[in-house]
């Protein structure tokens, strides 16, 4: 067997198992993107593990061999100084560094973690959905001209349940919730449609026999807006004036507990609209970000106790990543940058792409400590071997987020800004803070066998 095949077979038994177990537990990150209440945020986590899934069967099936092809066929020897083997290069002098200042570096990377997730409490939150938009773009000048002229092209639908929606003591019930909506809501609700607005234009009465005729003189398409065919169901529209989301959100929580009060066995009342679906569906990507990250912290826990057996194995990986999540929000506060629906995802995005560079780093450890060198000497000696292949990995994976950053949407030139920031806070953290984490890992774990 000559030196090529010996060298592919000693890099799948070597590092195919780690970067398998490093794959489970980036797809275990992402596992917590599969429950938020969001099609596309779960989506979006599907298709992230299918792609590293995809991309661990490539590396392995088809980039090992084409480069043992390629050394096989086409060999480039390459003859290494003794001084330069000898010269342990800038990632063991800089980890030997840091190791030495063990204590300061543990103590500032825990504070600062601490100080952003304080801080992330504050950072704002934009739901706007226009402005996730292209600002400049026609579609958008559009909507505001139609404002302008409409006074709203916001809607709020108010749905009544009853036998009989227009007999009269309906009829009168609605004609004063109306009334109440225009005197209780004057600022916010511009206009109010209905069938008895409609009745109400046409010098109609309000009462069953008129609203009977007025039903069966209008076209069939146009009555069907405000009323069913049996006249069990009446939709009262409201168009209202533009508003923050959180502010639609209290607009929309006023009605809801209002109407609550007056409902009865004889009337049943609801609010939809689109109004309302955009208010759950920005509520729900961004107030559950928190869920998210923790449950994609509490995913790769499990999966890697099970896979290592070992309480301060499965835990070692996650520490150094776990601060990234404070120091990210620190970085949002100070740069005045929004949670918007796509970077209320990054705490599972990030949970998943670094905990991969943790694994690789103490997957290495655990292999060199068997030289039985001092720990400072195999923790730098780790981070030399497997540094560099880390670099290259993660500067690759900001090369790609980094297009996102020239889109025309705010709402993908955020997310690519903040993914290359966590990008580089996942490489300062695997490179600075897991050393001294397995350093303290591996006197802890000493302690404990003595």
């Amino acid at each position: 067997m000559n030196k090529y095949k010996k060298a592919l077979i000693k890099t799948y038994i070597e590092m195919t198992p780690a970067i398998f177990v490093a794959m489970v537990a980036t797809g275990l990150g992402f596992l917590a993107l599969f429950t938020s209440d969001v099609p596309m945020i779960a989506d979006f986590g599907k298709m992230l593990t299918i792609g590293i899934v995809v991309s661990f069967i490539v590396a392995s099936l088809f980039l090992l061999p084409l480069l043992f092809v390629k050394d096989q066929h086409f060999p480039k020897e390459k003859q290494v100084s003794q001084s330069k083997k000898e010269n342990k290069g800038f990632l063991y002098r800089m980890t030997m560094k840091i190791l030495k200042l063990k204590y300061l570096m543990i103590i500032l990377a825990f504070a600062l973690a601490i100080t952003g997730i304080v801080l992330d409490q504050l950072v704002r939150v934009e739901t706007d959905i226009e402005t996730f938009m292209p600002q400049d773009s026609q579609a958008l000048s559009d909507i505001h001209e139609l404002r302008d002229r409409m006074g709203s092209t916001d809607q709020i639908a108010i749905v009544f349940k009853s036998d009989n929606m227009i007999s009269d003591e309906n009829l009168v019930l609605i004609s004063h919730e109306v009334d109440y909506l225009k005197n209780q809501y004057a600022d916010s609700i511009v206009q109010v449609n209905s069938l008895l607005s409609l009745a109400d234009t046409m010098g109609n009465e309000i009462n069953e026999t008129s609203m009977n005729q007025l039903i069966q003189t209008l076209p069939e398409e146009q009555t069907k807006v405000w009323i069913n065919k049996d006249h069990s169901e009446m939709v009262v529209q409201l168009m209202i004036e533009k508003m923050e989301t959180n502010d639609l959100d209290m607009f929309l929580s006023e009605l809801d507990k209002y109407y609550q009060g007056i409902e009865s066995n004889e009337i049943n009342i609801s609010i939809t609209g689109q109004a309302v679906i955009d208010v759950s569906m920005v509520s729900s990507l961004t107030s559950g970000r928190y869920t998210i990250t923790l449950l994609g912290m509490l995913a790769v826990f499990l999966g890697l106790l099970i896979i290592y057996r070992s309480p301060i194995k499965a835990i070692t990986p996650l520490i150094p990543i776990t601060l990234i999540v404070g120091w990210s929000g620190l970085i949002m506060y100070t740069l005045d940058i929004a949670y918007t629906p796509l970077t209320a995802t990054l705490g599972a995005l990030i949970i998943g792409i670094g905990t991969e560079f943790t694994i690789l780093i103490m997957d290495r450890f655990y292999k060199n400590k068997k030289d039985y060198l001092p720990i400072d000497d195999t923790i730098a000696e780790t981070v030399h071997m497997i540094g560099k292949p880390i670099l290259i990995s993660a500067i690759t994976t900001i090369g790609g987020f980094s297009a996102l950053m020239i889109s025309d949407f705010e709402i993908l030139k955020n997310f690519g800004i903040m993914t290359v920031i966590n990008l580089v806070l996942a490489i300062v953290s695997t490179l600075l803070i897991m050393p001294v984490v397995l350093y303290f890992q591996t006197k802890l774990s000493m302690k404990f066998q003595k």
